[in-house]
């Protein structure tokens, strides 16, 4: 009797050994892992979509940072739940990732994305305000720019004019490059390379505070292209044997919101909330030039986002969890 009671005692010891080493770990059930390549757009989505996670659906976030092909890679195999900015085109593996179901395609963050050649809006159309008079009110194309070189001038080399294009490595500076050589402006103008993005954008604000003409690289959404009054030049309807050669605008990159092929079980409302989280290349430009300006956390912009644009929280989120949202928020 003993023996059958100790066998009986060992089994029951061994069971509850098992649930609490092998069960669902429920805490970590209830937080998100967030993919951040790095870049200023994604890190403000994070903390949109944290704030929304705590104040609608009680769940904690965790940010995984790391580049594109790590976080990538991380989200297929399950240690990143969701990707809030996967640009789908640069991911050579994203169509085979969906088709095979290693992760899921919950919708578009934004798809009205550019890049390409920017001038300041007063180049074209002056700015009274500020005393400025038109100073190409032809400008309109890439192609236009030959009749502007003297505009537009180098001052290391006043024979010609510059154009300030891509960041050397970066797969547009090729294509930027050999759009240059296709319109003929080589021989007006000369490329410049500026070393970094910051160093592009130092440029263009200078110029910009200055009233002065430049003609530069830039791309959609940024904290630059959400600041300054920026005018995209036309070019030829985008095709992509003719992209590649650099006779095309760019196109638009599908900014999708990927998950992981178990984020819909591991959390279904919010799964929900993440199909409809839908915003725009200017909305997102908008925020990332309020954190310029005011030099405010990605969590204070998220929270003034939420403020300012209170009528997304309709279009994202059930009635009960935006209202949740506006009493966190103080509307």
């Amino acid at each position: 009797m003993n023996k059958i009671i100790y066998v009986f005692m060992t089994l029951i010891m061994a069971l509850a050994l098992v649930a609490g080493c092998g069960g669902p770990d429920k805490s970590a059930a209830k937080t998100i892992i967030l993919s951040d390549a790095g870049w200023d757009s994604v890190k403000f989505h994070n903390a949109v979509v944290s704030y929304i996670a705590d104040k609608a659906y009680g769940l904690k976030t965790k940010v995984v940072s790391g580049s594109t092909p790590i976080t990538h890679t991380a989200l297929v195999r399950g240690d990143i739940d969701v990707n809030l900015e996967t640009w789908s085109d640069n991911i050579a593996s994203y169509k085979n990732d969906v088709a095979g179901g290693y992760i899921v395609e919950l919708g578009v963050n934004f798809d009205d994305n550019k890049q390409g050649l920017y001038v300041p809006r007063y180049v074209i159309e002056g700015d009274a305000a500020r005393g400025i008079a038109p100073m190409a009110p032809d400008l309109k194309t890439v192609a236009d720019l030959k009749k502007y070189s003297k505009l537009f001038v180098d001052e290391e080399n006043p024979s010609k004019g510059r154009i300030y294009g891509a960041i050397p490595g970066w797969s547009v500076d090729e294509i930027l490059f050999k759009k240059f050589n296709h319109y003929g402006l080589n021989e007006q103008y000369n490329y410049f390379r500026p070393g970094s993005d910051a160093t592009l954008n130092a440029s263009i604000m200078a110029a910009y505070a200055k009233g002065e003409p430049i003609v530069a690289y830039n791309w959609q959404p940024t904290w630059l292209t959400g600041k300054l009054d920026l005018v995209l030049l036309e070019d030829a309807p985008y095709n992509e044997k003719g992209f590649l050669e650099g006779e095309t605008a760019f196109p638009s990159v599908r900014v999708t919101v990927t998950a992981n092929k178990n984020l819909p079980k591991k959390a279904p409302e919010f799964t929900d909330f993440l199909k409809k989280y839908h915003t725009s290349s200017a909305l997102t430009a908008e925020a990332l030039a309020y954190i310029a300006e005011n030099k405010a956390s990605y969590d204070e912009a998220a929270v003034h986002f939420l403020k300012e644009h209170n009528e997304l929280l309709d279009q994202w989120l059930p009635a009960d969890k935006a209202k949740s949202v506006r009493s966190a928020l103080g509307n």
